[in-house]
């Protein structure tokens, strides 16, 4: 192989996985307080999934927000796990009554809220719409 076609072929490659990295899926962060509080003093828009493992809504909103997170429209958001069965002082300062509730911060401002939504369709037009810049 000549040393144009193997630079050519390294080029494509590195080039590849940038994109592949600019497209990454943002990991769950779990919620501790610091960590929300951190994320709310530097500005960040939060998407906040406040679910229970034995939620049948929550197994259902599970697999839409894993894709969204892939959303081009939602690069630079944190998507931050609150559990229902543990985190009682974030449910009692947010006014959260139950799980499979979705909130959106902008900073210290909760800006939107989904409650037992499972419709694909609705739960992706409210997360695009309340959590895009």
């Amino acid at each position: 192989m000549s040393f144009a076609r193997r630079l050519s072929m390294v080029t494509w490659v590195a080039a590849f996985a940038s994109i592949g990295a600019v497209w990454a899926a943002p990991a769950w962060i779990e919620y501790t307080p610091a960590s929300f509080a951190a994320a709310q003093t530097e500005g960040q828009t939060i998407l906040v999934d406040v679910h229970a493992t034995w939620c049948p809504d929550c197994k259902v909103q599970g697999p839409i927000l894993d894709e969204l997170r892939s959303e081009a429209a939602l690069q630079g958001i944190t998507f931050m796990k609150v559990d229902f069965d543990k985190e009682k002082d974030f449910l009692r300062e947010h006014k959260v009554p139950r799980q499979s509730t979705i909130l959106v911060f902008q900073g210290h401002r909760e800006v939107a809220r989904s409650v037992a939504e499972t419709n694909r369709d609705r739960l992706r037009a409210f997360v695009l719409s309340s959590a895009a810049h």
